[in-house]
């Protein structure tokens, strides 16, 4: 069997050709795409690094990006190849081809949105310590009159935070207490657990 691909691309109507066209490269990106994003890279990584991220509330749902079109393309074009193969009229064939590409960028869209929400930030917020309970780490003098430091668990992790107290005796180290309140932005207030 004698295979040209030139007869190939010739036997082909212009319709075929289009869909063709976006065919070959729209999947080898999408090929590309998908084991980089598997190896941890990213085609949309925009932005500096070293950006505060105090505030930051995750991705949002993001509809348009490279990633998505890669994805638009590709389902468009073997939708409509299949289309054209099964005897759809061309402007059948458009209509699907174009319903299916929406559909897969916005399942794509979708998915990266949820994903990214199931991300952690990594900031801690001091406000989540608030009802713990811990141990004093360094002494804490009664009535506020030093600022000691307690080991706590917050969100997931062990830290050593800055505290005061309001009691009216000193709580000594390895004292099991609970935060009450946070003063500042960063000062635990205290109380010894009961």
């Amino acid at each position: 069997m004698d295979f040209s691909l030139s007869e190939w691309w010739d036997s082909m109507s212009l319709i075929q050709q289009i869909y063709w066209g976006f065919a070959i490269p729209s999947t080898l990106l999408f090929i590309i795409q998908t084991l980089l994003t598997f190896f941890g890279a990213d085609f949309d990584a925009e932005g500096d690094a070293d950006i505060d991220v105090e505030s930051d509330h995750g991705a949002g749902f993001q509809f348009f990006t490279l990633k998505n079109f890669v994805a638009f393309f590709t389902i468009f074009s073997w939708t409509g190849i299949a289309c054209l193969d099964s005897g759809f009229t061309y402007g059948l064939t458009l209509v699907i081809s174009i319903v299916a590409g929406v559909i897969m960028m916005t399942l794509m869209a979708a998915i990266f949105y949820y994903f990214s929400r199931l991300t952690d930030s990594g900031t801690m917020s001091i406000r989540n310590a608030v009802g713990k309970i811990g141990e004093v780490y360094l002494p804490v003098k009664a009535k506020r009159a030093n600022i000691g430091r307690v080991s706590i668990k917050v969100q997931g992790s062990l830290r050593e935070l800055e505290a005061i107290t309001d009691d009216s005796k000193d709580l000594p180290m390895g004292t099991v207490i609970e935060v009450t309140d946070i003063i500042g932005d960063n000062v635990l207030l205290i109380t010894k657990s009961k």
